[in-house]
């Protein structure tokens, strides 16, 4: 089907459709637990001035179906700043159409122009979907290295 597929960039007044796409991404990941992202935080942290982070939908017939949720990076390595992909996520009911890399392929993109030296994600050890995708896309998994978090609690504790 010709022009099914669209690749969107979200807008103010989109925050619920992200949030939704969010939980639905979290009761996979099983961290549904997890999320306190509400509408007035994200527009805080998509749309207001100084935001910090981004997001696309893919919309299949009209209809948001997927969406990526990204910010700017920076390496010291590189010298430039890269591309940060922290959710990727198409329905169930939308896979294996080329969504997922449709959405990928629309982020390279748009770091290449950007000027961005490298675009970087994490993945669940245990989502072997995921990871034999990002193998097929060319994408290398940094085995050697670890991800550290301090949550807010550890934020306040430390400070």
């Amino acid at each position: 089907m010709e022009n099914a597929l669209e690749i969107r960039t979200a807008r103010p007044g989109d925050e619920a459709l992200i949030l939704e796409f969010i939980r639905e991404l979290a009761e996979y990941e099983k961290l549904a637990h997890e999320v306190e992202a509400t509408p007035a935080l994200l527009t805080d942290s998509l749309f207001a001035d100084g935001a910090v982070a981004e997001c696309v939908f893919a919309e299949w017939q009209g209809e948001a179906v997927g969406f990526a949720l990204f910010f700017r990076n920076f390496s010291t390595f590189v010298g430039r700043p890269g591309l940060y992909l922290e959710d990727l996520f198409v329905r169930e009911s939308h896979r294996g159409r080329g969504i997922g890399k449709a959405l990928l392929l629309h982020l390279a993109d748009l770091a290449r122009q950007r000027g961005y030296g490298r675009m970087e994600w994490s993945v669940l050890d245990w989502n072997q979907p995921a990871i034999d995708f990002y193998h097929s896309l060319g994408a290398k998994p940094l085995s050697d290295w670890t991800v550290f978090r301090l949550d807010e609690r550890a934020l306040e504790q430390l400070a």
